[in-house]
């Protein structure tokens, strides 16, 4: 069975970048044609179809997906982490406040929201904006938030040898927002606590007021 970072390293490499970011350039043509085939196969009156507002709907629809909601599949976690340095720090680190937008693999709806992310140093540090760029990275895929939060703690504690890392998510789910129940200010959250963060204790209270929460009065041991 391979290791969780011999899984991340077998993503595939991007074969094209254009304005600074990744494209798989042969998927774009059948995407488009597959985004087509969609909107022909939702009958839309002719006059609609057929209309200018969606003569190049279908490449802008890939593109937008390719470059923007699934890029993340061809970023590698281990190699946005691998420039950290070697550090005697030991105490928390922590960004907050990063927005992200990621994709439901349950309707294929958006979600947009704010990550928190902490960890406690292990023997070497990352800079800040490689942080945001794991975020990045894991969110811009097909991913439910519970295994988001668990996969940005994970790669912290995996990649950097983190003695302890979490992740906080909260954000607006379109499919709990615009269909099924529609409540449009419902905000979902999502968390996970990874090694000496997974216990109640005084660096997991400091990251809690850092991002805002509000802890509880008796938090429940967690498991790494």
């Amino acid at each position: 069975m391979r290791s969780a970072r011999a899984r991340v390293r077998s993503l595939s490499r991007p074969r094209d970048v254009r304005a600074g970011r990744a494209r798989d350039a042969p998927a774009l043509e059948p995407a488009a044609a597959a985004v087509a085939a969609f909107l022909d196969a939702l009958h839309l009156p002719d006059a609609v179809r057929s209309g200018p507002d969606l003569a190049g709907t279908a490449r802008r629809v890939a593109e937008a997906w390719l470059d923007e909601l699934v890029d993340g599949y061809r970023r590698d976690p281990g190699e946005i982490l691998s420039g950290a340095v070697p550090s005697r720090a030991r105490d928390l680190v922590a960004v907050t406040g990063i927005d992200y937008v990621s994709v439901c693999p349950h309707h294929l709806l958006p979600s947009r929201g704010v990550a928190h992310v902490a960890y406690l140093p292990g023997g070497v540090v990352t800079g800040f904006g490689q942080i945001v760029k794991v975020v990045d990275a894991l969110s811009h895929r097909l991913v439910l938030a519970e295994d988001l939060a668990r996969d940005v703690a994970g790669a912290l504690a995996l990649h950097l040898g983190a003695r302890g890392a979490a992740c906080l998510l909260e954000a607006e789910h379109l499919c709990l927002s615009v269909r099924g129940e529609r409540r449009p200010r419902a905000r979902a959250h999502a968390e996970a606590w990874v090694g000496a963060l997974a216990a109640d204790g005084p660096a997991g209270r400091r990251f809690l007021a850092l991002a805002g929460a509000r802890p509880l009065r008796t938090r429940r041991r967690r498991g790494g």
